[in-house]
């Protein structure tokens, strides 16, 4: 790797550290930390999962589409993080940084990239596609989110930033082929 790329990525991980471990300092206290614990949980599937089901309950047949949308959509994101987590095996930031206290348990070992904001930008962006009034309240949900990756010291903000850019993009893809 030519120097000046090894100075710059040097530098780009030394930032990124120091705004996880900036982030995690935040649930040194006991609402911040129990808040993102609630909502890391509600990201961990069942909220949207109910999300879908009450589309599903309140429009009925008008809601296949949307649902199955999302579902598809969901389903390409989980095989294309869980494919990159295996090829880059970056650490958790827990694991590397003595500093950063792990605040919730982890689902699986490795870092890059953030599974949770991946699929809330996914489900957010295809049910606002459908029902645009959600919006209000998807939209801070999902950056909720991505804001409790690093401050429960699961994620680095880059793993957050790149998991969100994915989850634009297979939303993009998606809304073109549907």
């Amino acid at each position: 790797m030519p120097n000046k790329l090894r100075l710059y990525m040097n530098h780009f991980h030394h930032v990124d550290s120091h705004l996880c471990i900036t982030f995690n300092r935040t649930s040194h206290n006991i609402l911040i930390r129990n808040f993102f614990k609630a909502v890391s949980r509600l990201g961990d599937g069942f909220f949207w999962y109910s999300l879908m089901a009450l589309m599903l309950l309140i429009d009925q047949a008008q809601a296949l589409l949307p649902v199955l949308h999302m579902i598809v959509a969901g389903f390409t994101g989980t095989i294309i993080y869980k494919w990159l987590k295996a090829r880059t095996l970056r650490p958790r930031p827990f694991n590397v940084h003595q500093q950063i206290s792990l605040r919730s348990i982890p689902l699986d070992q490795f870092s890059f990239p953030s599974g949770h904001t991946l699929h809330a930008v996914i489900f957010t962006l295809v049910a606002i596609h459908y029902y645009p009034m959600l919006s209000l309240g998807l939209i801070p949900f999902t950056i909720l989110i991505g804001l409790s990756r690093p401050i429960l010291g699961l994620h680095y903000p880059s793993d957050v930033l790149v998991g969100a850019l994915i989850g634009i993009l297979i939303s993009l893809i998606s809304f073109s082929i549907i």
